[in-house]
């Protein structure tokens, strides 16, 4: 077996971690209970590409379980927990490339290792082994009959690939399904990203301002958190309907350019480039902190930071401060990556459980469907999103109304008026 880790001999920890994130996660341990009777995977090699987390670790021992054979690679050079990675390859006999910390050759090294592999089915956070397939190695798509995308800026790049008729296999959109966008990027970010930044800073929200910029579902769910521990919390935004909306949920909106100068901390969440950049660095306050929670490390321009910058120095573990000719200092925070991913675990189990659930039922969707389905970018089956939220209520011991006859026939009928 290949594998290419920081340590072996970190294995203990690690599968006492898995085990612990296994707990709260009744739904995936249901749907590996299945996969295990079932075989749905059997026969399909399987190339992931996520984050090496102690939840992804459920997710890919769920799918051997279901009879693939499971390569996994690191979706962020920060966000791989060692131990984890070590206890996949010992203890589950599990293909991992992934090292905390790792450059951006060992990190695409690592993607090819799992390309090797000449996968199926491809699982992707971001969608670096999709590019990389269709960019370097066009001779893999042949054998794969299609692949899952975990997040929004995954979804972008292959939607793009969808409209330029360039996308040389069917995808399944898994960021976009209801369980998974409306729980994990809102409730998961919300209070992964605030746990990193506090880890990383100590800072207290508090009477903080706090500038978040983009209100999509991630951006939401960490301005509410915000709000929630008193900070005095501003939005900025491009689109006007989730302008008006986060002005409706209370929040200050105005430009980036005029938040600059107020802000305590900002925070990025866009999933777009160059989002905090030269002309707002020029406006910030001496002792600003600047953090990313969107996917890749391109929202906040960390190059111009440096140019601009007489010096840098590391004043904590995952702070980097910049002081600028004036004197003032700006902190960045984990190198501008994913912030609730580099200096903290990433998403409580209990609302990845949903997530890697639309995984691993979207992966059983493929191997059954793949004949059916075209090159292009699709939804998750609403019958799997709505049988993973029924499966979340009984796992909570929750227990909703059902509609009677009566009922059903009103809503499907026009005749019935008031």
């Amino acid at each position: 077996m290949k594998y290419d880790i920081r340590n072996i001999k970190l294995a203990k920890e690690g599968k006492l971690r898995i085990e612990w994130a296994e707990k709260n996660m009744p739904v995936l341990r249901s749907i590996q209970a299945r996969f295990k009777k079932e075989k749905p995977l059997k026969g399909i090699r399987l190339g992931a590409c996520l984050h090496v987390t102690t939840e992804t670790a459920n997710l890919a021992i769920a799918l051997k379980a279901g009879g693939a054979e499971v390569r996994l690679c690191a979706s962020n050079p920060l966000s791989t927990q060692d131990d984890v990675a070590a206890s996949l390859v010992k203890d589950y006999g599990i293909s991992v490339f992934a090292i905390c910390g790792e450059n951006n050759k060992t990190y695409y090294s690592h993607i090819s290792s799992t390309l090797e592999n000449k996968p199926n089915i491809t699982m992707d956070d971001g969608a670096d082994l999709v590019s990389t397939i269709h960019n370097n190695k066009r001779e893999l798509i042949k054998n794969i009959l299609g692949g899952t995308e975990e997040t929004t800026t995954g979804v972008i790049r292959l939607r793009s690939l969808e409209r330029q008729k360039k996308l040389a296999f069917p995808i399944i959109a898994v960021n976009d399904a209801d369980t998974k966008h409306f729980f994990d990027n809102r409730y998961g970010t919300g209070q992964s990203t605030i746990d990193g930044i506090i880890r990383a800073t100590n800072m207290l929200f508090a009477g903080s301002t706090v500038v978040v910029s983009g209100y999509g579902w991630c951006g939401r769910g960490f301005a509410s958190r915000a709000k929630g521990m008193g900070a005095n919390v501003i939005i900025t935004e491009v689109d006007p309907l989730r302008a008006l909306e986060a002005v409706m949920d209370g929040f200050s909106v105005m430009s980036m350019e005029k938040a600059s100068y107020i802000g305590d901390a900002f925070v990025t969440l866009t999933g777009d480039i160059h989002v905090l950049a030269t002309k707002h660095f020029k406006n910030m306050k001496d002792g600003a902190i600047i953090a990313n929670s969107g996917h890749f490390d391109v929202e906040i321009d960390v190059p111009a930071l440096k140019k601009m910058s007489k010096s840098k120095r590391r004043v904590r573990e995952f702070v980097d401060e910049y002081t600028m000719q004036n004197g003032r200092r700006i902190c960045l925070l984990g190198e501008g990556r994913l912030i609730n991913l580099a200096s903290a675990e990433g998403h409580p189990a209990m609302v990845m459980d949903m997530s890697f659930a639309n995984q691993s039922l979207s992966a059983e969707y493929i191997a059954k469907n793949h004949k059916k389905l075209e090159k292009k970018v699709y939804n998750v089956p609403q019958d799997i999103d709505k049988r993973i939220s029924k499966l979340k209520l009984n796992s909570m011991g929750i227990k909703i109304d059902k509609l009677t006859p009566e009922q059903k026939k009103y809503l499907s009928s026009w005749e019935i008026g008031t």
